[in-house]
């Protein structure tokens, strides 16, 4: 496990980042969001030790983090950080040969992950002559190369089309599987909630929210939707009531307490029918909108 304390970050009188602690549990896939200048890029390049802390520390397994332990770590950077001028299966060689790995294998396991990822023909091309999504590729493929203990992601998905995104996800997975904490930044909340067994939400260079994707939801308003016959404009004069929206036969509600909403709906029951009465399961992307909006 991964375990960020207290990690504070000052540029002369600006806190940046302000005495973050979260957890990256081993096996696991957590998200890192916020927006742009919440903190999220300085509080990874302090884990990666890229940049100093004012103050607080980095855990692994229990343990201060050492600039040892920190070189089996697989980090992408949010500026590609590979050689532009250099054939890209000779710098990821070169870069695998940084982290200890054999020429011979790191070789072998540049051209697996080229092959994933659609570029086993491009092996001599120069990085500058591939598009910006390849680039990606190759950067993705350079902090995956070494078979990393942990992975520190940042934005791994921008410039990615659907097809790379499913080649990312599942190495991702096959990493969590063997054990691997993982963390990443996102702005696309919609692959944070598809992918993460937890999420960071950060701003201000605080986190404002974290947990599971159930932990959050359950800190989340409570809402309800019902649809009944013919029209649900009626639930507007019941007491204990709000009325998000009305659309016809369904509305959206939230109760001030849980018998208003067993009153609700013998109301219902007593008008007609009712076709639909259950709790609004939110997305992580609303989830990170209500947070970040209180």
């Amino acid at each position: 496990m991964l375990q960020v304390q207290n990690l504070t970050r000052r540029f002369g009188e600006k806190t940046a980042v302000d005495a973050v602690s979260f957890d990256v549990p081993s096996g696991q896939m957590t998200g890192f969001v916020g927006a742009n200048g919440a903190g999220k890029t300085t509080t990874m390049r302090m884990i990666m030790g890229v940049l100093s802390a004012s103050s607080g520390e980095v855990l692994l397994d229990g343990s201060p983090l050492t600039a040892d332990a920190r070189s089996s770590f697989g980090y992408m950077p949010e500026e590609r950080g590979l050689y532009p001028k250099q054939p890209i299966l000779d710098q990821l060689v070169y870069l695998g040969q940084l982290h200890r790995m054999s020429q011979s294998a790191a070789r072998k396991g540049a051209l697996d992950l080229l092959d994933r990822f659609g570029l086993a023909g491009r092996t001599k091309d120069k990085l500058e002559s591939l598009s910006l999504g390849n680039q990606q590729r190759v950067q993705i493929a350079a902090a995956l190369l070494h078979r990393p203990s942990v992975l520190i992601l940042d934005e791994p998905f921008s410039g990615l089309d659907p097809v790379a995104v499913d080649s990312m996800v599942e190495l991702l997975r096959e990493r969590t599987a063997a054990g691997v904490p993982v963390l990443f930044s996102s702005h696309q909340l919609d692959l944070v909630d598809r992918l993460c067994d937890n999420m960071v939400v950060l701003q201000q260079g605080r986190v404002i929210a974290s947990g599971t994707g159930d932990d959050l939801r359950a800190r989340a308003v409570n809402r309800h939707r019902i649809t009944v016959s013919p029209d649900a404009g009626w639930v507007r004069d019941e007491p204990g009531v709000r009325v998000l929206d009305v659309a016809g036969p369904t509305a959206i509600l939230q109760f001030d307490d849980p018998a208003a909403s067993q009153r609700l709906l013998a109301a219902a029951l007593s008008r007609g029918s009712v076709e639909e009465f259950a709790p609004i399961r939110p997305s992580l992307s609303e989830i990170y909108r209500e947070v970040t909006a209180a």
